[in-house]
């Protein structure tokens, strides 16, 4: 039986969507198979993700609260199928009853199983470099998709030649069993071996693509990564998935955006964090300094007095909001204080003086102590 996926994110089924996320994140940062190693972690990343595909969406959730896995079973898989689409949630009874009368001669299965069907849906994983995901930018990605023959126009036939109704089933892509027995007799109908469920049989295959009717095809994309992409994020690239069967339309892919780590800042949501040294003389005297930033080098001002692990914020340095690039966080800076282990002999007369004027004790460990004593 399949874990709850309420329970592989770790939140309560009241979580809203915004903590969802924010699990989703977490644990895709702590399996993802690039970083973890572990036996099993790839299998977690995948379970992870499948967990969130269905507790992001209201639809799929609301049909998961109701129904469980059965309910959302549609978008499993690589397919990622839309939201909107209970294909898989109705397939699930029609093999449960399709072996009864009950089920048997409905047109509205004939039509299913041999009228155009949709694409599946791709998956690729993508990985940016900080600066990439703060302000985005173009992204050249390969893929490997189907895409319908150019030879047969996606018929699977030898141009020429068209396929024809199986005489099997009559182009209905089923055939049906009549078993009688003491308490009646009952009509099993199950899917056509000779055209496997489709209707037609193709008798002269295409030789471009040996009457599938679709071709294994790289190619390269150009997508646009908006600007403030974090971990987890998913672009959804419209009809670039597998091609569709009998005249069904593509797929789509479906592009997952892994963020690497940056030597110097750290993210938190929309903003930015690093840290900056200053010698102690610096920070009891106050100076200007030149930090970095994701925009290039900024001055910063460290005022005279200024304690171990304050906090200084650069406005409008951090990250743009997705959807809302005009709106950035800031860059919060964490100011640690140099303080030397070792000073120079000319360096130890003149803090002895200092210490003197304040009035504080000197002697072994008189350094430590009144250096100390400057930061309280």
């Amino acid at each position: 039986m399949a874990r709850d996926y309420y329970e592989i994110l770790g939140v309560s089924r009241d979580t809203d969507k915004e903590e969802i996320k924010q699990a989703y994140r977490r644990l895709a940062r702590k399996y993802h198979p690039d970083v973890n190693k572990e036996p099993g972690a790839e299998d977690r990343f995948k379970e992870i993700n499948r967990a969130y595909e269905v507790l992001s969406e209201p639809e799929t959730r609301a049909r998961y609260d109701r129904f469980g896995p059965e309910g959302v079973s549609g978008a499993a898989g690589s397919g990622f199928q839309d939201v909107g689409d209970m294909g898989g949630f109705a397939d699930i009874f029609e093999s449960i009853f399709s072996g009864f009368a009950g089920g048997m001669g409905n047109p509205t299965q004939q039509r299913r199983r041999s009228g155009p069907a949709r694409g599946d849906d791709l998956r690729l994983d993508l990985k940016l470099d900080f600066r990439e995901a703060v302000f985005g930018g173009e992204k050249e990605i390969r893929i490997s998709h189907l895409e319908n023959c150019e030879v047969c126009s996606g018929s699977g036939a030898k141009p020429g030649t068209r396929p024809r109704t199986c005489s099997t089933c009559s182009g209905s892509g089923q055939v049906r069993r009549v078993t009688r027995t003491p308490f009646g007799s009952f009509t099993q109908v199950s899917t056509c071996p000779t055209c496997n469920g489709t209707g037609m049989v193709i008798e002269d295959k295409c030789d471009a693509c040996d009457g599938k009717g679709a071709n294994q095809v790289t190619k390269k994309l150009k997508i646009t990564i908006p600007a403030g992409v974090d971990n987890g994020t998913r672009l959804r690239i419209s009809s670039e998935g597998d091609s569709g069967q009998r005249g069904g339309p593509p797929g789509d892919l479906y592009v997952y955006l892994f963020v690497n780590e940056d030597e110097e800042f750290q993210r938190d949501g929309i903003n930015i964090l690093s840290e900056i040294k200053v010698s102690y003389l610096q920070a009891i005297l106050g100076c200007r300094l030149e930090v970095d930033t994701v925009d290039g080098p900024v001055e910063l001002i460290i005022p005279a007095g200024t304690q171990p692990n304050t906090v200084m914020k650069l406005e409008n340095r951090g990250v743009p909001r997705l959807g809302n690039p005009v709106s950035r966080g800031d860059h919060m800076l964490n100011v640690l204080i140099d303080i030397p282990n070792k000073v120079t002999p000319e360096e130890r007369e003149l803090l002895e003086k200092l210490a003197k004027i304040k009035g504080d004790r000197t002697g072994k460990g008189g350094l430590e102590g009144f250096l100390g004593n400057l930061f309280k």
